[in-house]
C-alpha cells in the first residue's frame, strides 16, 4: 500500500501509476465545497479521491477496465462514498454538467512505430504530436461544464501548450498554466481554464 497525503492507495497492473504529473495537479487542484466534479482518465483514482474531501459529489472515468476496478478499489479503502466510477471514453458515458473538469492528459509524442494499442499505453500515448486525446478533449468538454466551472487538465510541453490556451481562450475560456515542473526533457504542466461565456 502507498500514500500520498491523507489518500491510502494501492497501484494495480495495466494501470498508470501515480507520478509527477499525478501529484502536480492533486496539490493544484481548484475544487470547492458543493461543487459537481469529473475526472477523465481516473487511473488509480488518487485524484478523484482527493476531489472528494471537498466536493459535494465526483464522477470518475476512465477507458481501460483495469483503472476501473482499481479506483473502486481505492475509493473503497479511502471510504468515499460521494464518487462514482463509470468505464468511459472520455465523455461517452457522461450526461451531466459539472463544476470542474480534470483530466490527466495522455500527452507523450509517440511514433506510429512506438505505439501499442493496450490498456497502460492509453494514459501516456498521445499519438505523434502529443495532442491526439488532449484535441478531441477540447472539442467535446465545453458541452459537459457548468457556466462559470473550470477546466484543470496536465500536459507538456511537448504537446504544445500554446496551442491548448490558444483554443481555450477564443472558445468560451480563460485559461492560464497555473502550475509547471521541470522533469528531464520536458515541463509538466497544469492548464486551468474558466468559463465565461
Amino acid at each position: 500500500m502507498m500514500k500520498y497525503e491523507n489518500i491510502e492507495y494501492n497501484e494495480c497492473e495495466e494501470v498508470y501509476p501515480p507520478a509527477e504529473d499525478t501529484f502536480l495537479l492533486i496539490d493544484n487542484l481548484e475544487v470547492y465545497e458543493n461543487e459537481d466534479v469529473l475526472e477523465i482518465g481516473a487511473g488509480t483514482g488518487i485524484v478523484s479521491i482527493a476531489a472528494s474531501f471537498i466536493a459535494e459529489n465526483v464522477t470518475c472515468v476512465d477507458i481501460n477496465q483495469h483503472a476501473i476496478k482499481c479506483t473502486e478499489a481505492n475509493v473503497k479503502l479511502n471510504n468515499r462514498e460521494n464518487i462514482t466510477v463509470i468505464h468511459s471514453d472520455l465523455f461517452e458515458n457522461i450526461t451531466e454538467k459539472y463544476d470542474l473538469i480534470i483530466f490527466n492528459t495522455p500527452y507523450l509524442p509517440v511514433t506510429e512505430e512506438e505505439h501499442d494499442d493496450d490498456d497502460y499505453s492509453k494514459a501516456w500515448d498521445g499519438g505523434i504530436d502529443g495532442r491526439q486525446i488532449i484535441d478531441k478533449f477540447l472539442e467535446q468538454a465545453h458541452n459537459y461544464i457548468k457556466s462559470n466551472g473550470r477546466i484543470q487538465i496536465v500536459q507538456s510541453s511537448l504537446s504544445d501548450n500554446e496551442k491548448t490556451l490558444n483554443y481555450l481562450n477564443t472558445n468560451g475560456f480563460e485559461a492560464k498554466i497555473s502550475a509547471s515542473e521541470h522533469q528531464f526533457f520536458e515541463d509538466i504542466t497544469l492548464i486551468t481554464a474558466k468559463k465565461i461565456e
